[in-house]
Parts: C-alpha cells; structure tokens; sequence
C-alpha cells in the first residue's frame, strides 16, 4: 500500500484516461479484490494505465500482466520500467531546452522533435532495448506534454501527426511521479500484444479490466486509430466474443468500459445487444474531445461485468 502524497499517477495524458472515474469505479470492482482473494490483475489495454496504478497502490495481489497493441506506448512503459534515471536525463535536456524558446520557436521545435520521431520508427527493433528506446521514450513524452490535447493519433503511414498544443508551462519532466511509477511497475509485466493474447496468463482468481478504445458517439466523432490499426465494430464484437468466452472458461472476475450510446440515442441498444447476459451499469464523466465545444460537458459511459 502507498500513502496518497506519494502515490504513481499516470505520467502521460491519454485520450479517454480513467483518472476521472476511479472514485466511481470504486463500487464496480470486484469484491473479492477489497477481500484479498484476486491473485492476478491483467489489463489487455493498457492506455495511459490510471485503473493499474490505482489497483497497484491500493490493493494487494501477487502479479500484473499488461498489454497494449501499440508497440510505442508499450517501449515507453518498458523505459519507465527499466531505464527510468536514463530517460529522466533525456527529459531534462529537452524541458531546459524547450522552456528557454520563445512561442514560435517552441512550434518549430515541437515540429522538429516530431519528425525525428516519425523518421526513427523506420530503422528502430522495439524488441530490443538500446540507447535510442530511451531517446525515443523521452520523444515520445514529451510530444504528449506539448502536443493538442494530449492525443495520440497515427496517420496511414503509421506517423504521429498531432498538431502542437498551446500550454505556457507543460510539465515536460516530473521525476517524482516518473519514480513513483517505475516503482509500482516493477511489479507487471508489459507486453505488446492484442487483447486475445491475455488469455495465456489468465488464471482463476484473476481480474480482467477492458479499457478499449471507445466506439464513437457519432459518425463524426470517429477517433479510434491509437495504433495503426482501427478498433471498428468488428472489433468490438470481436473482444465481445472474447468476454464471453473467457468468462466461460475460467473463473474470472471480468470488466469492461466503453462508450454509451444512449447519449445520442437513448434507443440504441448496441452493447446491451453485444453483451446481453451481463451486468451493464453506468458511470458519469467529463469528456473534453470534441470539436464543437457545446458538445463537450458530462456524458454517461457504460461498464460491463460478469459479476
């Protein structure tokens, strides 16, 4: 257990993070957690990792298995794992240098560091740890510090293509919190696999949660491409499939967020459809990425369990 002042947060901002929602996701979990008796936690989407670094810090359990499909969110967390005071140093170069420009000069690094790191993916092995990881994993973080919105988003070519954001102060470098994080990770393990790649380790007396990329509200607020494949409805009805059969399968506490949408159409009953049999209840959140402003404010998000 970690006291409150010295607890990991999320070190990057994710589109869809669930920082919000842990005081509300506090009812929805398990009860055998509160009781000790969960064994293994396994995220199969890790994100920017709000509900693991909660769990971790809270409650007791032998091992966590967390995945992500994108192979360059999951280089950052293995860096934050095992080359933490490397990266930091990385980090710290490129703060200083960043926080001494002038607004224009501050784009045109922003754009540089950004090609940099769209030309590097070309010739990197993300299964093998180097020097260039550690740089690429301070990249990486800082374009999410100073990027728009905090987004993480691929064009067809696999290029990270967010615009720059407009922060006077973004807090490029937090070492306290980076420490932090690397501590309560030493405890996962990372891999970088689909989601039905979990399924290898899911023991009985596991915990499940699904954070995947929401299906959109609307036909225009389509934003599903964290990696360079899409999360369509397919794929939706894909990890559908896959809940239930691992629910079948083992004896396994399962959950899973997604989009609700009863909030444009209080008639459609998509995931009541896909996950009929299971416990479907809602949580409130404050959801910032759209871009007609009147749009933005407090929405419903669904949560899916077999308990």
């Amino acid at each position: 257990m970690t006291s409150k002042h010295e607890r990991a947060k999320p070190f990057l901002k994710w589109a869809g993070g669930k920082s919000q929602l842990l005081s509300q996701f506090e009812s929805h979990y398990p009860p055998e957690l509160k009781q000790g008796k969960i064994e293994r936690y396994i995220e199969p989407f890790l994100g920017g990792g709000a509900v693991f670094f909660d769990l971790a810090q809270t409650y007791d359990f032998n091992s966590a298995f967390l995945y992500d499909v994108n192979q360059e969110l999951v280089l950052v967390y293995q860096v934050v794992k095992h080359y933490l005071e490397d990266l930091i140093s990385e980090l710290e170069k490129l703060a200083h240098k960043y926080h001494l420009l002038t607004d224009s000069e501050r784009k045109n690094f922003y754009f540089q560091i950004r090609d940099q790191y769209n030309r590097q993916r070309l010739g990197l092995n993300y299964e093998i740890y180097s020097p260039d990881s550690i740089v690429r994993a301070s990249w990486f973080i800082f374009l999410n510090r100073t990027c728009f919105n905090g987004l993480f988003r691929l064009n067809s070519k696999g290029e990270f293509n967010v615009p720059p954001g407009k922060y006077k102060h973004p807090k490029i470098l937090d070492a306290d919190n980076l420490r932090a994080a690397s501590n309560v990770l030493q405890k996962a393990e990372i891999i970088g696999a689909d989601f039905e790649s979990c399924e290898s380790v899911i023991t009985d007396n596991s915990f499940v949660y699904f954070d995947p990329p929401y299906r959109p509200l609307s036909q225009t607020a389509s934003f599903t491409a964290y990696a360079q494949s899409e999360f369509a409805d397919r794929q939706q009805q894909r990890l559908a499939q896959f809940f239930r059969q691992l629910d079948k399968r083992y004896e396994v506490k399962l959950m899973l967020s997604n989009s609700d949408p009863k909030n444009e159409d209080p008639s459609d009953n998509y995931f009541e459809q896909l996950y009929d049999g299971f416990r479907i209840e809602r949580v409130s959140a404050n959801r910032m990425i759209n871009s007609k402003v009147k749009k933005r404010g407090l929405i419903q998000e669904i949560v899916v369990k077999n308990y």
